[in-house]
């Protein structure tokens, strides 16, 4: 994207609009709300701007366009009904370097004009640069549904509430994190407003009222519609983010610039931190009083390392959230269309990593589920590139050589893969990129992919 979005002061510059029709009537309501100073060059004009000229709004010179009316100009906006008046408008203004709008001629804009949803101070503005001002509009629609009444009075109380903070505490993280902390409570203008209070503290016991957290957050597979609501706030809002190096670029840029990113993940087994390093960065930034999401590719609870981050943190004193994420396995059953469990096929699901699936110490199966061998639907995170130790030991166990089978990778991702297959041609398919994993049982079958499983893997890319 070659655009920036920016809020321009225009109140008391001067602006000329080129057309005085029912198109530049939207221009000139639209500006006249900034206090600009705006001059009308038409021949002819709406009754509505003749009656905005009436009212000393705006300036109103009855005729047509001279290149002189661009002088002393800030912004311009070409709108008639004429082609060639709106290029030429648009061309002396590129020349003397004067920002300018051709109305429904993307190519000669140097801006565009925005739906914008209000409240008070606070303006949501929303451009799909010139393709569709009709899709704009209807997010704007939709963003004012939701949004509160009273947002804009709120605002302006936290606005004059954080210039008293900038003007008595001293500047620092301490004063970074107060600002932020205040801007998720309510703020009021009476002296007993708790945020006042907290605000308004001596200078020696504002920290006694900012406290760090870690929060471990499920990234998901790696889809950001697919972010809990909760997850995409934390993610905005943190201080710092640890995360996986399995979590894409396009959920790490939902955090703030002003955030410290830190990739504490391992790609094939190379560990670039060990796991008390990243102990030791979730509580030394909690403890500088800093909101940490330490960010976990899918759930943080399956096989995420969690349980020995959560003693760390108890360990340490440091207060933890863990808020849940869509696990990979979760995705690639709805990528294959296939359900986990069924009531035919399927009662159980195992989920195991593929050095636990190859061990008969550690087989989930042996946990009171050796009776449920046949009719589980196995989810085997990890499996690595050699698949055929782990399709040896299943037929070690006793299952056919038509037992359904499916590699997923990058599951809801971009560059997602599917791969059906049977037990037979298991140990001879071919590796997919990280991340993948293997979902096998009977309910495989009743994918709505609906394949006839054969000896060899068929790749499906979606």
């Amino acid at each position: 994207m070659n655009l920036l979005p920016i809020f321009l002061k225009l109140e008391g510059r001067r602006g000329l609009v080129v057309g005085a029709g029912s198109v530049a009537l939207e221009k000139i309501t639209a500006l006249l709300k900034t206090g600009l100073r705006l001059r009308v060059v038409s021949p002819n004009t709406a009754l509505e701007i003749q009656q905005l000229a009436l009212e000393d709004k705006l300036e109103w010179i009855e005729r047509p366009f001279e290149i002189a009316d661009l002088d002393g100009q800030f912004v311009v906006v070409a709108a008639t009904d004429s082609t060639e008046v709106n290029a030429r408008v648009y061309n002396e203004a590129v020349a003397r370097g004067i920002l300018v709008n051709s109305v429904d001629d993307p190519p000669h804009c140097d801006f565009y004009f925005s739906s914008v949803v209000s409240r008070g101070a606070l303006q949501i503005a929303i451009s799909t640069a010139g393709e569709s001002p009709a899709v704009a509009q209807q997010l704007r629609s939709e963003i004012d549904e939701q949004l509160p009444e009273d947002l804009g009075p709120w605002l302006e109380n936290l606005g004059q509430l954080r210039r008293e903070v900038l003007a008595t505490h001293p500047r620092g993280e301490a004063r970074r994190l107060l600002l932020h902390q205040l801007a998720q409570r309510s703020a009021c203008s009476a002296a007993s407003c708790p945020s006042r209070q907290i605000a308004l503290a001596p200078d020696g016991n504002e920290n006694a009222n900012v406290k760090g957290k870690v929060y471990l957050v499920g990234a998901g597979p790696g889809d950001p519609d697919l972010l809990t609501v909760k997850a995409l706030r934390l993610i905005q809002t943190a201080d710092v983010v640890l995360h996986d190096d399995l979590v894409p670029q396009a959920i790490l840029e939902l955090a703030s610039p002003a955030a410290e990113i830190v990739n504490v993940g391992k790609r094939c087994g190379v560990k670039s931190i060990t796991q008390q390093q990243i102990n030791s960065l979730m509580v030394d930034r909690a403890q500088a009083n800093r909101k940490v999401v330490r960010l976990k590719s899918g759930d943080p609870l399956i096989f995420g390392r969690a349980a020995e981050e959560l003693a760390a943190l108890a360990d340490a004193g440091v207060a933890f959230e863990v808020v849940p994420g869509i696990t990979a396995a979760f995705a690639a059953a709805a990528a294959l269309g296939c359900s986990l469990t069924s009531r035919n096929t399927a009662s159980n699901v195992i989920f195991t990593t593929n050095h636990r699936a190859n061990s008969h110490q550690e087989d989930p199966i042996s946990c009171g589920l050796q009776s449920s061998r046949d009719n589980a639907t196995r989810v085997v995170y990890m499996p690595g590139r050699d698949l055929r130790m782990l399709a040896q030991q299943w037929r070690d166990e006793g299952l056919p050589g038509d037992y359904p089978c499916a590699l997923i990778s990058r599951a809801a991702q971009p560059g997602q893969e599917l791969r059906l297959t049977t037990l037979s041609a298991l140990g001879d398919a071919a590796p997919m990129l990280a991340p993948s994993l293997i979902i096998a049982g009977w309910a495989v079958a009743q994918s709505s992919l609906r394949f006839d499983y054969a000896e060899e893997a068929v790749p499906v890319t979606s």
